[in-house]
């Protein structure tokens, strides 16, 4: 028996012939054959046969591929000789230039015993004599690392109105968010810690939160400041004061950026929010780190609420094949339908913070038609072309409100069409949204019969055909099937399907199941358009 001693495979080839380095850095899944200029004749192999194999394997266990150009392969020859004394040939120089340069970059993360205080002396890069390997930092993975637990984007800004109340649902547990007095949002849980009621019916009176059983106020800090007025004072005993200390809100931490309401949601609300241990960076959900242009941009947004599998919606807006097939009617661009499926390209490029899908067209490669970036938790950008050129990015953010519930706030970014008034004019918003709703109700049809199924277990949530577009579902259901491996935030609050019925319809604004919101969205589109043709008419007439 071999005992397991933590080897890890890495590839390594010269620069000048580097089919799979290059694939594996992508995130391609196949390589593309090369015409070998290198002087490492041992390695110039620029299709080889077992290629896809090789790729494969590095894939499968979260490893890396490095290459180095002819003049680091000789560098690093000139390392071995002079450490070692030991002269190999080109292709050893590619194997120790790419382990340098992999430790050196944070790929290989190992410790080494050197005689000079963990130093190693390097010559392979003239200018650095000296490297200091515990400032390397950790191996970065192309398996995400973020979980099911973290950042939730659960509402806009606008949607967060001074004295309003905002109810939802997250894994089940009830929440609520609010402004208080210095217009700062809040999250805390919907539940009343003096008798447990909801909050629902309740108030924001100077800027505290008040129950509307017993009247009883909540400071930004979730203390009671009035506890003494919603008792009976001549029947209080003597532990009157520590029950009143005990009387605290329980709330998440909440940000407020870029038009969006983030709350860090670990399952377990404190009583104390500077208690809370933030171990995870909002950075990487904003708009503007992927390509969000820096001018100010016009969009329009549609909450839509789902009874259906939330990680089944994310699979939905994560495949953009049967875009062709259901939205092709529906989605106003010449390039979406079904004759044009086969014409493009797809790369998947994939790190430790996100999964990204990539489409150009076949005619011309440089040219991208769209890509699709998914975000852990549950957040999906939408770019039309690449992010510096795009004309448009859908932020798509997926909130699991409880079990087969979930909410998808959509928000459409332009660059196009910023003047108001004129989009006032032509009713742009509401054409917009008549296009959400109807791309929507399409997928409800879908997901309405995916959940199903897999409620009667004839399907599981990993069980998908590796055909193209695929391999950006499969790493997804990669990604939960890990995140719930090491998360369990649906097992934090359990619940059947009725018990929370009380936060059902709860700033629903277009429920699939419902089409009233679309039937109304479109008399408001008629009304106005009738408003706008009768009243040039009135004026004329009572001129003449």
């Amino acid at each position: 028996m071999v005992e397991d001693n933590n080897t890890k495979i890495y590839g390594a080839q010269a620069s000048g012939c580097s089919p799979i380095s290059t694939a594996v850095k992508n995130g391609w899944e196949s390589f593309k054959p090369v015409k070998p200029d290198t002087i490492a004749k041992s390695l110039a192999i620029g299709n080889p046969a077992d290629g896809i194999n090789a790729i494969n394997l590095l894939n499968d266990i979260n490893s890396y591929s490095e290459d180095v150009s002819d003049e680091e392969i000789v560098n690093a020859m000139k390392l071995l000789a002079e450490t070692e004394g030991i002269f190999t040939e080109t292709a050893g120089g590619v194997t120790l230039g790419c382990t340098i340069k992999m430790l050196e970059n944070g790929k290989i993360n190992k410790s080494f015993e050197y005689e000079n205080n963990n130093l190693i002396r390097s010559n392979f890069n003239e200018n650095e004599n000296v490297k200091d390997l515990e400032n390397i930092s950790q191996e970065p993975s192309n398996q995400l690392t973020n979980g099911l637990l973290g950042w939730y984007s659960v509402s806009s800004s606008d949607s967060i109105e001074e004295g309003k109340l905002n109810h939802f649902t997250l894994y089940n547990e009830p929440l609520v968010l609010y402004r208080d007095r210095e217009g700062i949002v809040r999250c805390v849980k919907d539940v009343c810690p003096h008798r447990g009621a909801s909050f629902l019916g309740g108030e924001i009176i100077n800027g505290q939160l008040v129950c509307p059983y017993h009247g009883a106020r909540f400071s930004s800090q979730g203390s009671c400041t009035n506890l003494d007025r919603i008792t009976c004072q001549h029947i209080i005993d003597s532990n009157y004061d520590n029950y009143a200390k005990s009387i605290k809100l329980f709330q998440y931490p909440c940000v407020e950026k870029e038009g969006y309401i983030y709350i860090y949601y670990t399952g377990t609300p404190l009583a104390n929010i500077e208690d809370f241990e933030i171990k995870s960076s909002i950075n990487s959900l904003l708009p503007e780190t992927y390509g969000l242009p820096s001018v100010e941009c016009e969009y329009e947004e549609v909450y839509v609420d789902f009874k259906a599998d939330w990680a089944r919606i994310i699979e939905n807006h994560l495949d953009i094949l049967h875009v062709f097939w259901m939205h092709g009617d529906t989605i106003p661009d010449k390039n979406v339908n079904r004759d044009t499926i086969t014409s493009f390209n797809q790369r998947i490029k994939r790190d430790n913070r996100q999964i990204e899908s990539i489409y150009s067209h076949k005619t011309n490669g440089q040219e991208e038609f769209i890509r699709i970036k998914f975000v852990p938790p549950g957040r999906i950008f939408i770019y039309k072309g690449s992010p510096e050129s795009t004309r448009y990015i859908q932020v798509l953010d997926h909130i699991p409100l409880g079990n087969n519930k979930a909410r998808v706030i959509v928000r459409h970014y332009r660059k196009f069409l910023k003047n108001k008034l004129f989009t006032k004019l032509v009713l742009f918003s509401h054409l917009q949204r008549r296009t959400f709703y109807k791309i929507f109700s399409e997928d409800y049809l879908v997901l309405k019969t995916q959940t199903f199924n897999e409620q009667m277990g004839y399907i599981q949530k990993d069980n998908v055909k590796l055909l193209g577009e695929d391999k950006m579902v499969q790493y997804y259901w990669d990604w939960l099937q890990n995140a719930l491996n090491k998360e369990k935030p649906w097992d934090l609050h359990p619940t059947n399907s009725l018990t929370n019925s009380v936060h059902d319809d709860r700033g629903m604004q277009y429920p699939p199941e419902n089409p009233d919101m679309a039937i109304k969205n479109n008399r408001k589109i008629l009304i106005k358009l009738l408003t706008r043709a009768l009243f040039p008419i009135s004026i004329i007439l009572l001129l003449l």
